[in-house]
């Protein structure tokens, strides 16, 4: 992988690893427990912050992507960004959209429990995402 490639790929997946432990790992639980939060007033502070994380990891992908095939990459790292996209795409296809239904009957009151699978199956698609992004930001720094 040329050594161009490799460093923006390496510099964008090390922006994206930040981003996803500042947010789902230290913003989203500590929210919750400052003085006068609201599971609602979370709720929709979640919602906001984690639209905006998701818009973000959308770019940071397809510039992970674009620098990773300009590199001329080796199989791994091409395996790796091919999983995270995918990833990503279940997270944001298939398990958003149940947590925000779910999210909608809570804010209505309709939905009174604290956690939900949905919720549970999204954290651990972030705890793997992590774990993928380490390794790919590895990977195209050692192929550079």
């Amino acid at each position: 992988m040329n050594a161009t490639a490799a460093a923006t790929a390496g510099a964008l997946t090390f922006l994206w690893l930040g981003m996803v432990l500042g947010i789902s790992f230290l913003e989203a639980p500590l929210k919750f427990r400052a003085p006068g939060v609201t599971i609602p007033i979370g709720l929709g502070i979640g919602r906001l912050v984690f639209r905006a994380l998701n818009l973000a990891e959308i770019v940071l992908a397809v510039a992970v992507v674009a620098a990773v095939a300009a590199g001329g990459p080796p199989v791994a790292v091409t395996v790796l960004t091919a999983v995270l996209v995918v990833l990503l795409a279940v997270q944001l296809g298939v398990v958003r959209p149940r947590l925000n239904k779910r999210s909608d009957r809570v804010l209505a009151g309709e939905d009174d429990q604290p956690r939900s699978r949905g919720h549970l199956y999204y954290v651990a698609l972030e705890g793997v995402k992590v774990v993928l992004l380490v390794a790919l930001g590895v990977a195209v720094l050692a192929a550079g």
